[in-house]
């Protein structure tokens, strides 16, 4: 029990002591004005009535109050769930687009690499048809410089 509660009750206890105690002098009839004609009526009881009906409104608002501050609270609660979702809904979506868009850009990069190996390959060939053109051709004519050494050699070998 919290602290404020206990000291409440105390409060209404030694309240409802009290008016045990002096019942008698509540009761007790007493002549009361109001304004307009005089009347006859016990003033203690008069008084304790008041005090019961002003703590029964309080008690009653303290209630509406805990009431609507309760179902603010679950509204709030509601709002905050919804928005949890969306928010949940969005990232998801974001994740989904990053995955779409990563999955594609490898693709790009995939096709890309693949362009430039093929590219790469062929370039290779070709250099490759290139350097076996060229050796043919330097043994080609290797091969000629070797043949016409040869034929003067052997004209200079013949008397």
């Amino acid at each position: 029990m919290k602290v404020r509660t206990f000291f409440l009750m105390l409060l209404l206890a030694a309240i409802a002591v009290f008016t045990l105690l002096n019942w008698q002098a509540i009761l007790s009839p007493t002549s009361l004005s109001l304004g307009v004609a005089d009347i006859q009526a016990p003033l203690g009881l008069i008084m304790l009535g008041l005090m019961v009906t002003i703590s029964v409104l309080f008690l009653l608002y303290i209630v509406y109050l805990q009431t609507s501050v309760f179902l603010e609270t679950r509204r709030h609660n509601k709002e905050m769930h919804a928005n949890r979702v969306l928010t949940d809904q969005a990232e998801a979506s974001r994740f989904t687009k990053l995955n779409v868009f990563l999955e594609s850009e490898i693709k790009k990069q995939t096709s890309l690499a693949s362009e430039n190996r093929a590219a790469l390959l062929a370039r290779i060939e070709q250099l490759e048809r290139e350097l076996r053109l060229t050796i043919e051709q330097s043994t080609n004519s290797l091969s000629a410089s070797l043949g016409e050494l040869e034929d003067r050699v052997e004209k200079s070998l013949k008397p």
